[in-house]
C-alpha cells in the first residue's frame, strides 16, 4: 500500500486538509497537493494563469485508473505555462525568459494522458521520484520555491 494525503499550502504554511479539494483559502496564491497510493499527485494551484489550474504529477488518472472520465484530458505544456506563471507571479514578477525557463524545468514533472503504468519496470533501476510520487512531488515543490510538505513518508 503506498501514501495517501493531501495537503494545503495558503502561501505561507502546509496544512493537512481533506482530498477532495473542499478547503480554499482566502488568499491569492494556494496549492493544494493530493497523493493516491503513491502513484498520483494532483496539483491544483490558483491562480490559474495559462493553464486549467490542476496538474498531474505519476499518472493522470485517465491513464492510471485506464478510464478517459476518470479526469479531463491533460495538456503537460499548458500546465507547466500555468505553474510556471503562479510561480513568477508569487515572486513578485520576473523576466518573461525567466518564467519561460521555469516552463521548461517542470515539463518533465507532468504527467501527460500518453504515459501508460508499465507493469514491467523493475523498481531497483528507478530514481526514486519514478516510484514514489511523494519523492517527485517534494522536487517539484522545491522548485517553486515552496517549503516540501513534512511528514510526505
Amino acid at each position: 500500500m503506498g501514501y495517501f494525503g493531501a495537503f494545503l499550502f495558503d502561501g505561507q504554511f502546509w496544512t493537512e486538509v481533506e482530498a477532495d479539494n473542499s478547503v480554499q483559502p482566502d488568499v491569492e496564491f494556494w496549492l493544494h497537493v493530493d497523493i493516491h497510493d503513491s502513484d498520483i499527485a494532483t496539483i491544483t494551484y490558483h491562480p490559474t494563469g495559462p493553464g486549467s489550474g490542476v496538474a498531474f504529477l505519476g499518472f493522470t488518472p485517465r491513464t492510471y485508473f485506464e478510464d478517459p472520465n476518470a479526469s479531463l484530458p491533460t495538456d503537460t505544456h499548458r500546465e507547466a505555462a500555468g505553474l510556471a506563471t503562479w510561480w513568477a507571479d508569487r515572486q513578485g514578477g520576473v523576466a518573461d525568459v525567466d518564467r519561460d525557463a521555469m516552463t521548461g524545468r517542470l515539463l518533465p514533472y507532468l504527467a501527460g494522458d500518453d504515459i501508460e503504468p508499465d507493469e514491467d519496470d523493475d523498481e531497483e533501476d528507478l530514481d526514486d521520484a519514478e516510484v514514489f510520487v511523494e519523492v517527485k512531488t517534494d522536487r517539484l515543490l522545491a522548485l517553486l520555491d515552496l517549503p516540501p510538505i513534512r511528514p510526505l513518508r
